[in-house]
């Protein structure tokens, strides 16, 4: 491993842990000022900046004639946000759930999904869909922040600091949010610089390096921001990241590279009969967890964690057409699939009692 090799790693790491500091430190203090909720700003500004590099490697094959991949880099960062973020910041630590994401937000994530699903039936999303898809995200982004100042003043509730909203209090706190959006750019993509150099000195071809370090280094400024908001106790931020990046990535990053090419955005077969129905399911897995108590167990995170795990082998073994590929395949569908539905089930089950309870009351 060579020096600069080494260096880029380091960097990219610092960058990353740097720039996530600094989003939080920035986005809750504009939050505080503004009297608007960490969770709206961890769904708006915090989950539209962390997904920049979607957009850009999104933007760049739409222009460059890789439409296909426009679409298969959001699929693919929306199933990593869900089950390895997610996953992991629960795991470290139980986050628990704001109402507001049970009732409003997830909902929108899984109509997202299915809306993309819809658009997607005849393998192109047409410039008009993409149109309509960024319509949605203003309306939606437009709605999240009166909602939220509305609640605010008819609630009078006490934020967790008072902070006076003064012209230098937003400029300050502004800057830390550009600054720290750079550097998590800057640390992802030093990241992942270096991290495909390792791999290719180890002999890993490059459509593995393709579907593994590029697929979840463009995620990698979700992680940073929402590992450290979820040790710093900003779980709302936590959450709120994934979930808005989410949807960000559907009505935004879909609706811009479609906007911008003329014949549409390509969807690939495969995608449309295996890695969207998996994105679709992992959005709607969210709604029955996060209902039950409102929080996110470290058993569940552990569970997300271990479907992301099984879904990375998946992808490995059939791109590299390994000989166990069939058998593996099987596993999964035959066992472990119906292990994973059982899961789900009774938690939607209990989900659904305790909806009845709350009803009863």
């Amino acid at each position: 491993m060579s020096t600069m090799i080494l260096l880029y790693l380091i960097g990219g790491l610092v960058a990353l842990v740097g720039g996530g500091e600094l989003l939080i430190r920035g986005a809750s203090k504009i939050a505080a000022a503004m009297g608007v909720s960490s969770l709206v700003i961890g769904l708006t500004i915090v989950a539209f900046g962390t997904s920049s590099p979607e957009l850009v490697v999104s933007l760049k094959a739409s222009l460059t004639g890789q439409a296909d991949l426009a679409v298969a880099n959001v699929v693919g960062s929306n199933i990593f946000n869900i089950l390895f973020i997610l996953g992991a910041c629960a795991a470290f630590a139980p986050l628990v759930v704001s109402s507001q994401l049970v009732r409003l937000d997830v909902p929108i994530m899984i109509g997202s999904a299915l809306l993309m699903i819809l658009f997607s039936l005849n393998g192109n999303i047409s410039l008009w869909e993409g149109a309509a898809l960024f319509s949605i995200l203003v309306i939606y982004t437009i709605f999240l922040i009166y909602k939220s100042r509305k609640d605010s003043k008819e609630s009078n509730s006490e934020q967790k600091e008072v902070v006076k909203m003064t012209p230098k209090v937003i400029v300050t706190n502004l800057v830390f949010i550009a600054i720290g959006l750079g550097l998590l750019i800057l640390g992802g993509d030093w990241f992942v610089t270096a991290a495909t150099e390792i791999a290719k000195s180890l002999g890993v071809s490059d459509t593995v390096i393709g579907l593994t370090i590029v697929a979840i280094g463009t995620s990698l400024p979700e992680v940073a921001t929402s590992f450290l908001a979820t040790i710093k106790g900003e779980r709302d931020i936590a959450i709120g990241n994934v979930v808005g990046s989410n949807i960000y990535n559907v009505f935004a990053i879909l609706g811009l590279s479609s906007m911008l090419t003329p014949s549409g955005l390509n969807v690939a077969n495969d995608l449309l009969t295996f890695d969207l129905p998996l994105m679709l399911g992992t959005a709607v897995a969210c709604l029955p967890i996060f209902i039950v108590g409102f929080r996110i167990n470290r058993w569940e995170g552990y569970m997300f964690l271990g479907t992301y795990v099984l879904y990375t082998i998946y992808l490995i073994l059939n791109a590299t057409e390994h000989a166990y590929f069939e058998n593996y395949k099987s596993g999964v569908i035959y066992l472990v699939g119906p292990i994973l539905l059982l899961t789900l089930s009774i938690i939607s089950f209990q989900a659904i009692k305790q909806i009845r309870n709350f009803r009863a009351q």
